[in-house]
């Protein structure tokens, strides 16, 4: 049988069977501990969630308690998925540039599967929402969307012939993943109302069930494996020797410069994810909140309103990456971020939530392009330590965000709800002052958005 070395297919189905049921979770959490609190089944209208806006009102006591004990769960749920998945993260995606990119995109489409069928049944049977932390655990031994997407961006690297559509193809993999996480949030709210909790999440367990047949009998690997690289460490000590050792050389052998350069990034990648991603997180508590109290459908046409900031983030890329060295372009999309989130902090209205995304429409674009940086100031035999170094970050930075902001949500939302938005744009001054400190060093644009590995080995070689 021919095989294809095509993995966007993969990437389409695996991110839109998860944005799917992540904002189904959600909802079926809140419903959930709502149900608990008031011992009565949750009521959604045509066209408001229940929601209660009298503040002096009980049930507006109520639902604030709700809204924190959701936040709070939300962040348990969370941490308990993210510690196993950090190891298989690092250990799977590193050794990738010698057992093969494939696992990386098997083993989390297998837990992403177990985890579909385990909602179902806590649905269909209404079992305790205890067992959600058993089902995120186990999804983390399978590496979960860290390990996923690490292997994704590695597979593409080894792909690309030239930066700069090494550059370009990146960002195709975030536009697929912004308008594909759009569409299903979109449909989540119509596939919640239509046919509720269970068959949504069997629609998922589907999806995530093809892209294993795909990916196993129909995508070949980048890495074409020796007798050597057949061979299966003797432990899984051998085995996570092996891979910090990779990850150790990718630092060692560098030139000071080189070093410096990728722990910057990184750190910029890292502080900027945080913010970007902990702040937008909380959309959806925020949404079903008094004043905006918005129901499923609604909910999903905000995700949807996700897809918008996704193709206009890819193409300031495609454009900017013209006329703008990449450093500079990352800058843009920082403001951006901030302008969207100063203004989510006092969106009071329907109409001025859906507005946010105006400002915002570049935020998207610092995540590619910083990824393109780092892939490009390595050589092509380390496309997977430093993937696998970013992998590690984005399940760090993802859990850590995740744990703060609902933390930090639910400490502030019965006296301003949108505090926590404020706190994600004062954050993004962070990466703003790394991308700073390097520029006004003897690290110039022009290495940061130039450096190959071609000039990376002409720098070593003269360092030695």
């Amino acid at each position: 049988m021919r095989k294809v070395l095509c993995v966007e297919p993969v990437i389409f189905i695996y991110i839109f069977a998860c944005s799917l049921t992540s904002p189904l979770v959600q909802q079926f959490i809140y419903r959930r501990l709502w149900e608990e609190e008031y011992n009565s089944t949750f009521i959604s209208g045509s066209n408001a969630s229940h929601c209660e806006q009298n503040k002096s009102s009980p049930t507006y006591i109520k639902q604030k308690e709700v809204q924190e004990k959701t936040s709070v769960f939300n962040t348990q749920l969370d941490v308990t998925g993210a510690v196993p998945s950090l190891i298989v993260a690092f250990v799977v995606v590193a050794n990738g540039d010698h057992q093969g990119r494939k696992w990386s995109l098997i083993l989390p489409s297998v837990g992403a599967l177990i985890a579909g069928s385990s909602f179902t049944v806590i649905s269909y049977f209404s079992l305790s929402l205890s067992i959600l932390f058993a089902v995120a655990f186990v999804t983390g031994l399978f590496g979960s969307m860290a390990t996923f997407l690490g292997g994704g961006f590695a597979f593409i690297a080894d792909v690309c012939h030239n930066e700069k559509q090494k550059t370009t193809r990146i960002a195709v993999v975030d536009l697929i993943f912004g308008v594909v996480s759009g569409l299903a949030g979109l449909s989540s709210g119509y596939f919640l109302r239509e046919i509720g909790f269970t068959w949504s999440f069997v629609t998922a367990s589907l999806l995530h069930a093809i892209n294993i047949i795909y990916i196993v009998f129909f995508l070949e690997d980048t890495v074409s494996l020796s007798e050597f690289q057949h061979r299966a460490p003797a432990s899984f000590k051998e085995l996570l020797r092996e891979t910090l050792s990779g990850v150790y050389m990718l630092f060692k052998t560098a030139p000071y410069k080189k070093t410096i350069l990728i722990i910057v990034l990184l750190f910029t990648f890292m502080t900027y994810l945080f913010a970007m991603f902990g702040g937008s997180s909380l959309f959806t508590l925020y949404e079903l909140d008094e004043p905006l109290c918005w129901n499923e459908v609604y909910i999903g046409y905000g995700a949807a309103a996700f897809t918008s900031i996704s193709l206009t983030s890819f193409l300031g890329v495609y454009l900017l990456s013209k006329c703008l060295k990449d450093i500079y372009i990352v800058f843009i999309g920082i403001f951006s971020c901030i302008g969207g989130m100063v203004m989510a902090a006092f969106a009071k209205t329907t109409l001025l939530m859906f507005l946010v995304r105006v400002p915002s429409l570049l935020c998207i674009m610092p995540v590619p392009v910083l990824r393109s940086m780092l892939s490009k100031v390595v050589l092509t035999s380390e496309q997977g330590a430093v993937f696998a170094c970013i992998a590690c970050l984005e399940v760090v930075t993802g859990t850590l965000s995740l744990s703060v902001f609902n933390m930090l949500y639910a400490a502030t939302v019965a006296w301003f709800s949108g505090f926590s938005f404020l706190f994600s744009a004062g954050f993004c001054l962070i990466p703003l002052a790394a991308l700073c400190w390097l520029l006004c060093t003897s690290w110039n644009g022009e290495d940061l958005a130039l450096l190959v590995p071609e000039e990376v080995s002409s720098i070593e070689s003269m360092d030695s």
